[in-house]
């Protein structure tokens, strides 16, 4: 789960634009906005190392324990914007918790075991959405095909939840496909399919000469 305490030091922004956000990031810092639960936007900065750790090992839905100028508050990243190039986060949005809140999010759908001989697996999907208490969201959630013959689906609404966790997604949205693996005359037919015209004529031109 993602409830373990993630403490960050957040600074209180008094300078606002692009040319002051530059210069926080040069300082090694991540602009950052707080809002939500009818509160005034704040404006923050959070240690970039410090944050990205956070979201490396605990995934995007981690819950943060904040330190603004000594007061404490959880929040939730509701959405980050990163660098194309760098891949450094450039700027943050932050969502307000209060305990006993219930949030829907996306979680990563991750795929476990071996499906049956002479099958293919195939991932359809990679998240699903669900509905959780806001500091006890799953960091993932797994479904297995070990075992799984050629036509069996994984179906978002068969996926076992933590307790107290909904689905929010469609019940019949396609998760997991398992196939039956093409043989390798299928493959070679594919192959000569693949054999273009331009191909076909200078080998008979070839021939010719």
């Amino acid at each position: 789960m993602s409830n373990e305490a993630n403490n960050l030091k957040a600074i209180v922004r008094t300078e606002f634009g692009k040319g002051a956000a530059r210069r926080a990031r040069r300082d090694g810092l991540v602009p950052a906005v707080l809002y939500g639960h009818g509160t005034d936007p704040q404006h923050l900065a959070l240690d970039s190392r410090a944050f990205a750790s956070v979201l490396r090992n605990h995934g995007t839905n981690a819950v943060l324990t904040l330190d603004i100028d000594g007061a404490e508050q959880v929040a939730l990243t509701k959405y980050i914007v990163v660098h194309p190039i760098r891949r450094s986060i450039e700027h943050a949005d932050l969502l307000v918790l209060k305990k006993g809140e219930r949030v829907s999010v996306e979680v990563n759908v991750l795929v476990e075991g071996d499906a049956a001989a002479g099958t293919l697996v195939y991932t359809d999907s990679t998240v699903i959405e669900i509905d959780a208490d806001a500091l006890s969201i799953p960091e993932s959630i797994t479904v297995s095909v070990e075992g799984l013959e050629a036509g069996s689906q994984i179906l978002a609404g068969a996926v076992t939840l933590p307790e107290n966790v909904t689905l929010v997604s469609d019940a019949e949205m396609l998760l997991v496909n398992v196939v039956e693996a093409p043989s390798e005359e299928d493959l070679e037919g594919e192959a000569a399919e693949e054999t273009t015209p331009e191909a076909a004529e200078d080998s008979s031109e070839e021939s010719e000469s």
